[in-house]
C-alpha cells in the first residue's frame, strides 16, 4: 500500500513538473496584440497605394488555425503617401523571430500588396510595431481544419475573414473580378508583389492574359456605373486568392450593394 502511494506522490509531482515547465515556457511568450475595443477608422484614397501585413497565426492543422493580420495602411508613409510598406523597413521584418516571439504556428509576411479599392471603414486597433514597422490590427482569419498557412492562401481556395468593414469602389472607376463556377463575382480588393514583384496597378487591366484560373473561374475588368459598396453583414465574408496572391471579396450573403 506504501509503494502503491509512494508510487502516485511520484507521478502526480511528474505531472505537475510537466504542467510548470509548460507554463513557464508560455509565460516566456508574448500574447498576441489583439485589441479588446477596435475603433472605427475611415481610410480614404487609397486606389493603387502600397502596403503589406503582418500575420500572426496559432493552432495547428489538426485543430484549425486562426491568424490576426496587422495592416500598414496610413503608417511608415512620411516620405512617400503611396507607400505605407517601405521596402527598407519591410526587409528588417524577420519572421521567424516574431514566431518565436509570440509562440505562433507561423507568422506570415502578407507584402508588399496594393490596394484596388478608394476607400473603407474597419475597427482597428492601436499602433503595433514589428521590428520597426508601424501596424494596426485590422482582423482575423478562419482556416478549416486540415488546412496549412506556411506559404499562404492557396489558389482559388476561399478563406472565411472575419472583420467588420466597409469597402467602396467609386462610380466611373475599374473593378477587377473574378467569377467562380456558380456565377458569384469577386471583387479584388488588393493585388500582391510576393509572387511577382513587377506587377502593378494599371497593369490589372491586362491581368487576364497572365491568369490560369480554377476550372470554371475566370477573371473580367469591369468600370463601374454606380458605387459598389462591399460590407460584411454578418462579421465575416469569404475572400478568396488567384495564383499571383491577389485578394478577392465575394458578393455573396449580402456583402455586396450590388453584382457588378
Amino acid at each position: 500500500m506504501k509503494h502503491k502511494y509512494r508510487l502516485l506522490t511520484v507521478t502526480i509531482a511528474i505531472i505537475l513538473t510537466a504542467f510548470s515547465a509548460i507554463s513557464a515556457v508560455a509565460a516566456d511568450h508574448k500574447a498576441v496584440p489583439v485589441p479588446e475595443s477596435p475603433a472605427d477608422m475611415t481610410f480614404k484614397s487609397l486606389r493603387g497605394v502600397q502596403y503589406c501585413e503582418v500575420w500572426v497565426l496559432v493552432g495547428s492543422p489538426e485543430t484549425g488555425i486562426t491568424g490576426d493580420y496587422f495592416n500598414t495602411s496610413n503608417l511608415n508613409n512620411s516620405v512617400n503617401k503611396m507607400d505605407t510598406c517601405p521596402q527598407s523597413i519591410w526587409d528588417e521584418v524577420n519572421a521567424e523571430t516574431l514566431k518565436a516571439e509570440y509562440g505562433a504556428f507561423t507568422v506570415f509576411k502578407n507584402g508588399p500588396r496594393g490596394w484596388t479599392m478608394d476607400s473603407v471603414t474597419i475597427p482597428v486597433g492601436p499602433v503595433q510595431t514589428f521590428d520597426g514597422l508601424q501596424t494596426r490590427w485590422w482582423g482575423k482569419g478562419v482556416l478549416p481544419k486540415g488546412v496549412n498557412f506556411k506559404d499562404g492562401l492557396k489558389p482559388y481556395k476561399p478563406l472565411k475573414s472575419h472583420r467588420k468593414s466597409t469597402f467602396t469602389f467609386e462610380k466611373g472607376k475599374p473593378v477587377y473580378i473574378l467569377d467562380d463556377p456558380e456565377g458569384t463575382p469577386w471583387v479584388m480588393q488588393a493585388f500582391g508583389r510576393i509572387i511577382d514583384p513587377a506587377l502593378s496597378y494599371d497593369a490589372l487591366k491586362n491581368l487576364g492574359d497572365k491568369l490560369k484560373p480554377a476550372a470554371g473561374w475566370k477573371y473580367r475588368v469591369v468600370v463601374l456605373e454606380k458605387d459598389l459598396v462591399i460590407s460584411t453583414p454578418k462579421g465575416y465574408n469569404w475572400i478568396v486568392q488567384d495564383e499571383l496572391g491577389n485578394t478577392y471579396d465575394a458578393c455573396k450573403e449580402g456583402a455586396c450593394n450590388h453584382k457588378p
